[in-house]
C-alpha cells in the first residue's frame, strides 16, 4: 500500500516535525521548512492524533509524479503546483480520495515554494532516533537518509477500518466539496505583513538574540527598519538575505555556540542570514535576533528575489502568538473530527 515514484521533482524528501534532542551529538533536527503546511496536511489527511510525527513528502519548487499502488487519502498543502489526478485538477487543502493506479502530477510552483503531501496513516519509513525527517546531510532518515529518486516505492499506513469508512464517505466527491471547505485563513500560518507602496511584505517577528551586545543601536535598528531580498543563495540550511548592512561594535565572529531555528546570524559581511530546518548545530557568528516558530513558514514559502521585513517582539509576545496558532490547528482538528473523520 502506498505509491511509487515516477518523477520526483527538483527536491522531494520524507520530513516530520524533525529530529529534537541530538544537536549536543552533532545531528541536525531537519523536518519540514514550512511545519504549518506539513501539520494542516496530515489533520486534513487523517492523521488527527500525530500532526507532527505523521511523516509527508516536501516537495520543493517543482512537485514530479507518482503511481498510487492503493486506495489512499491524501492532502496537499503549502505551494500550489497545480495538482491534477488522471490530468484532472484536484483541490489543496482537502482531503481527496485517489485510488490504485491514479497518476498525481505536480507542475512548477505557481505560488509558494514548497508542498507538502499527507497520506492517510502517514508515511511509512524507518524511525532514526525518534524522527522519520530527512537528514540530508548525515544521510540518515526518510528513505535512505537521500531525497527521493525514480522508481522509488514508498508505503503508507492506509488499510484500517476508520480508512475504509473514511474512504466510502469521501467517493463520489472531490474533497470537502459536499462539506465546505477550510476557510482560506486556516491555508497558511498567521505571519503579518508590512505594507510598502501598497505591497504586502512578509513581516517577521523576532526576539532579541542572544549577541544583541555586539551590534551598535544603529545595528539593531538596521534590522526592523529596512526591506531585505532573499538572495539565490537560499536552501533548506538558512536563507541569506541582502540588503542594508547591519553595523557591529566589533565584528561578526564570536565563539561558536547552540544554533536554533530561526536564528538570524549576521556574518563578516554584515547581511543576515536565518537559519532553517536543516541549520548547523553551532554557529561562530553573532546572531541579532531569532525569528519566532509561527513565523518560519512564511520564510520557507518564499523565492530567491522576495523580501521580508523584521518586527522585534517579546519573548512573551512569542509565547502568546504560538499559542493562539495552536489554537487555530485545534479548532480545525475539532471540525475534522465532527465532519470528514467522525
Amino acid at each position: 500500500m502506498g505509491f511509487e515514484i515516477l518523477r520526483p521533482g527538483a527536491l522531494s524528501t520524507v520530513q516530520d516535525k524533525g529530529r529534537r534532542g541530538f544537536l549536543s551529538q552533532g545531528f541536525q533536527e531537519s523536518g519540514a521548512c514550512d511545519k504549518y503546511s506539513m501539520k494542516l496536511a496530515n489533520l486534513l489527511a487523517g492523521n488527527l492524533e500525530e500532526p507532527e510525527t505523521a511523516a509527508v513528502i516536501e516537495f520543493t519548487l517543482k512537485g514530479g509524479e507518482l503511481r498510487f499502488t492503493s486506495d489512499e487519502i491524501i492532502a496537499l498543502t503549502g505551494a500550489d503546483m497545480k495538482p491534477c489526478v488522471n490530468k484532472s485538477p484536484i483541490p489543496m487543502f482537502s482531503p481527496v480520495l485517489v485510488h490504485k493506479g491514479d497518476i498525481l502530477t505536480m507542475e512548477l510552483a505557481v505560488s509558494g515554494l514548497r508542498t507538502y503531501m499527507a497520506v492517510y496513516g502517514g508515511i511509512q519509513v524507518p524511525s532514526v532516533m525518534g524522527s522519520r525527517s530527512t537528514n540530508l546531510k548525515c544521510r540518515i532518515g526518510g528513505l535512505e537518509g537521500r531525497q527521493l529518486l525514480e522508481g522509488d516505492c514508498l508505503e503508507s499506513g492506509s488499510g484500517s477500518r476508520q480508512f475504509k469508512k473514511t474512504a466510502k464517505r469521501l467517493k463520489g466527491n472531490k474533497g470537502l466539496a459536499s462539506m465546505g471547505e477550510i476557510e482560506p485563513w486556516m491555508r497558511r500560518s498567521s505571519t503579518p505583513y508590512r505594507f510598502y507602496e501598497n505591497a504586502p511584505v512578509v513581516l517577521l517577528r523576532a526576539v532579541m538574540g542572544p549577541q544583541e551586545d555586539a551590534f551598535t543601536d544603529l545595528g539593531l535598528n538596521t534590522l526592523v527598519r529596512n526591506l531585505f531580498r532573499l538572495s539565490s543563495d537560499c536552501d533548506r540550511m538558512a536563507c541569506r538575505l541582502e540588503g542594508e548592512p547591519i553595523e557591529m561594535k566589533d565584528g561578526a565572529d564570536i565563539i561558536s555556540d547552540g544554533i536554533a531555528e530561526g536564528s538570524v546570524q549576521v556574518s563578516s559581511d554584515r547581511l543576515p542570514m536565518v537559519l532553517m530546518a536543516d541549520h548547523q548545530t553551532t554557529g561562530g557568528y553573532a546572531k541579532i535576533a531569532t525569528v519566532i516558530s509561527t513565523d518560519i513558514p512564511a520564510l520557507a514559502q518564499l523565492k530567491p528575489g522576495e523580501w521580508v521585513a523584521f518586527q522585534y517582539v517579546s519573548p512573551d509576545e512569542a509565547v502568546a502568538i504560538c499559542r493562539k496558532e495552536a489554537e487555530k490547528l485545534g479548532k480545525l482538528k475539532e471540525w475534522l473530527m465532527n465532519t470528514v473523520y467522525r
